[in-house]
């Protein structure tokens, strides 16, 4: 039978779980698999995590280097997070002629052209798997089951804590900083949750998945951003009037004209499968030219949802002796022949906190007009004032136009500064 010895570096939440899930399964996989999975070495500072979840003492390793010199060790999983020292460890892992799988999205997304390129060289492997929306198993999916189809389009919940967040908001009408307080006690969002709310993770994500989806390389650096901290329970309401709900989206388009490719929030048809996406549940919709429409659903985050898709990575990769790399030229940056489309298109809702007089939606639209953009539908609420300023919600949805025609038409208004505010501007998919 197949011995095939693991490091794991850093035993956090997902690193703990990966090391529990190999352990417990350790029989299982020799009856299934045919191999002997053991984890013979462990990277971690806090040596008491190590020995809580049972290392054995003389598998703690001190140093990146005694994993790297210690022959039982065929594959090195990188759960560390971060840049640094991750990528240096992650390098100095393959230059050791030892195969890596890691969940470091960000790592991945900077620099999968260095790593991959590295392990060219050293003829191992570099999965990834776990790097992209937890155990929901699309990467696997696009490489080994999709690969018949020229990708059109990807969109999905590609974030845990945003979407909890906006579920929470949306099911109990809170405000998004009572909602972020609750998510940060029960551990969905980080103390500084900047990377989650402000759409960063989302964006290194889009850009794995995207490359792969349209074989060429999508720079995360292309990909436009917007987080979720200025919705308000007040749009989520008017959403819900018109039949719509709030989600945090990673959107990539491929066609004739180029790549579009964006994060950020957006109302969703009830009607759409992403629609009933709740809570920390993530999904990734694809459409490919054969296939047509497919939806990938699960947990997205998680020790154990996390750990299934490294475990999974680690029995490809001991029972698939051929390394494989990606479909596409990995460089650092994009073909310079690639065209992004920055001018999005697609129906807009706009709030506005309005001047209560007559001829102020006059105003608008002919401001509208002017930019050629068509009003779809009109909501005028003259019972729900802003006492203070004595101003009344005036929403005003789009039939679909451009991106660029709807940021003049809004710096025409701001500029315009009768009193009418824009409160809010969401897309609606």
């Amino acid at each position: 039978m197949k011995k095939v010895g693991v490091a794991i570096l850093g035993l956090g939440v997902v690193g703990g779980g990966t090391y529990k899930i190999i352990t417990e399964h350790r029989e299982f996989y020799k009856q299934v698999y045919g191999v002997d999975i053991s984890v013979e070495s462990v990277l971690e500072l806090r040596r008491e995590r190590a020995l809580e979840l049972g290392v054995d003492e003389n598998k703690i390793a001190s140093s990146i280097g005694e994993v790297c010199s210690n022959p039982d060790v065929d594959i090195v999983v990188e759960v560390m997070g971060g840049v640094e020292p991750a990528k240096s460890f992650v390098l100095a892992a393959i230059g050791s002629g030892k195969s890596v799988v890691t969940s470091n999205k960000e790592l991945f997304c900077k620099y999968s052209h260095e790593l991959e390129k590295a392990a060219r060289h050293n003829k191992v492997g570099l999965f990834y798997e776990a790097t992209c929306v937890g155990g929901v198993p699309v990467i696997r999916a696009m490489l080994d089951n999709l690969q018949g189809n020229r990708f059109t389009s990807i969109t999905g919940i590609i974030n845990g804590t945003t979407n909890y967040i906006l579920t929470k908001m949306s099911n109990g009408g809170a405000s998004y900083d009572q909602v972020l307080k609750e998510a940060q006690k029960l551990g969905y969002a980080e103390a500084d949750p900047t990377s989650d709310v402000e759409g960063y993770d989302a964006v290194y994500k889009l850009s794995i998945l995207s490359s792969l989806a349209f074989h060429t390389k999508i720079p995360y650096t292309e990909i436009y951003r917007e987080g979720i901290t200025e919705i308000s329970p007040l749009d989520i309401a008017y959403g819900k009037r018109l039949g719509y709900v709030i989600k945090l989206l990673a959107i990539g388009r491929c066609g004739k004209n180029g790549i579009e490719v964006r994060v950020h929030p957006a109302f969703v048809s009830k009607d759409h499968p992403l629609s009933s996406v709740n809570d920390s549940f993530n999904a990734v919709y694809l459409t490919g030219d054969s296939v047509e429409d497919v939806m990938l659903y699960g947990r997205g985050a998680g020790a154990y949802p996390t750990g299934s898709a490294i475990v999974g990575d680690i029995i490809y990769c001991a029972t698939h002796p051929q390394h494989r790399y990606s479909p596409f030229d990995n460089t650092e940056k994009a073909k310079p022949n690639t065209k992004f489309i920055k001018n999005f298109s697609g129906v807009y809702y706009i709030r506005f906190k309005a001047e209560d007089r007559a001829g102020e939606l006059s105003k608008l639209t002919a401001i509208f007009s002017k930019y050629g953009i068509s009003v779809a539908q009109v909501i005028q609420d003259s019972d729900i004032a802003d006492i203070q300023k004595g101003k009344v919600p005036l929403i005003i949805v789009t039939h679909s136009t451009h991106e660029d025609a709807v940021n003049k038409a809004v710096a025409a208004i701001k500029k315009d500064n009768r009193g009418t505010e824009v409160a809010a501007v969401i897309r609606v998919i």
